[in-house]
């Protein structure tokens, strides 16, 4: 692996200004003491685990990340998934609650988030609706128990 001179000195930089985050400057130390290039002299991934005093796995995760996504990628933030709306509205939510408060089916106890988000489905409030969904619902109802 190696850099480009214009990349070492944004390394370098980065490594001696204290307005960049612990996660660039770690990344930046990685990347500086791997440099296999001209201008480097490369330590293995756990000379470099230890004297950063991380797992050689972090050292193996940044190095591909650099390979793979380049270099901008491995310096910056790794961007997260967008949080998924839930399915569920208001009505979603009266129905799940009535039905949760209902007789359990036949040859059950009670009703298990499993069966509540199959029946949600079957009566067509939604199309789909995992159990985690549901578990949501009644948590924030305070309808489910634990149990």
């Amino acid at each position: 692996m190696a850099v480009t001179a214009a990349e070492r000195e944004q390394l370098k930089t980065i490594m001696s200004k204290g307005k960049h985050t612990s996660q660039q400057f770690r990344n930046a130390c990685i990347l500086l003491n791997c440099d296999a290039g001209k201008y480097g002299q490369p330590f293995s991934n756990e000379q470099i685990a230890q004297m950063l005093q991380i797992t050689t796995k972090t050292v193996e995760r940044v190095k591909q990340r650099f390979v793979e996504d380049g270099f901008d990628a491995c310096i910056e933030r790794k961007p997260y998934p967008e949080v998924k709306e839930l399915k569920a509205d208001g009505d979603f939510e009266a129905h799940l609650i009535a039905l949760s408060c209902s007789k359990a089916p036949e040859g059950r106890s009670r009703w298990s988030l499993r069966l509540l988000a199959d029946k949600m489905v079957e009566l067509k409030y939604a199309e789909s609706v995992s159990h985690e969904t549901v578990r949501q619902i009644l948590k924030k109802t305070k309808l489910n128990r634990g149990k």
